[in-house]
């Protein structure tokens, strides 16, 4: 079995009982719900705990358990452009403020990046009398870029210099 095959067996599980998102995470606990998600969906892995809960939850054999708390190949998007219009707009926000964003981080904290691997995200409704709207909060740790070979008190790292 591949990793894409067990992802679809899930979705077949949640869909054939009917269980919200919601369900599942309360059901497997221990992580953020949306890492439990993206578990599900074969983007993260789930410790071992977990995968346990997940594997009872929805009747996994012993391989498919394993197979929860292995490394998975990350990124699921078939093709670029994306062409579902949801995952469309994220990757139009990156198109249209990537590079402001890129700014405005160097700017505060150096030459670097955020990281996607010690990352926290939050997904809320936010009630609006116009209509609902989606509210994303993205935290992840600055990751300098080193300067290798520095010399003469060039620094070591790309944070912001004083």
């Amino acid at each position: 079995m591949k990793r894409e095959d067990l992802t679809e067996k899930l979705l077949d599980i949640k869909r054939d009982k009917g269980w919200t998102w919601k369900h599942i995470q309360d059901e497997i606990g221990g992580l953020s719900p949306i890492l439990i998600t993206a578990a599900c969906l074969g983007q993260m892995k789930l410790p071992k705990a977990q995968a346990a809960k997940a594997a009872e939850l929805f009747g996994l054999s012993e391989s498919e358990e394993r197979m929860l708390n292995e490394a998975p190949y990350r990124g699921s998007i078939p093709s670029l452009p994306p062409t579902d219009p949801l995952i469309y707009r994220f990757y139009e926000l990156v198109m249209v403020y990537g590079t402001t964003f890129k700014e405005l981080i160097q700017e505060e904290f150096g030459d670097g990046i955020m990281s996607a691997i010690d990352f926290n995200m939050t997904l809320e409704r936010e009630a609006n009398n116009k209509g609902d709207r989606v509210k994303l909060g993205m935290s992840g740790k600055f990751l300098p870029y080193k300067y290798y070979g520095a010399e003469d008190g060039t620094p070591e790292y790309g944070f912001k210099e004083g």
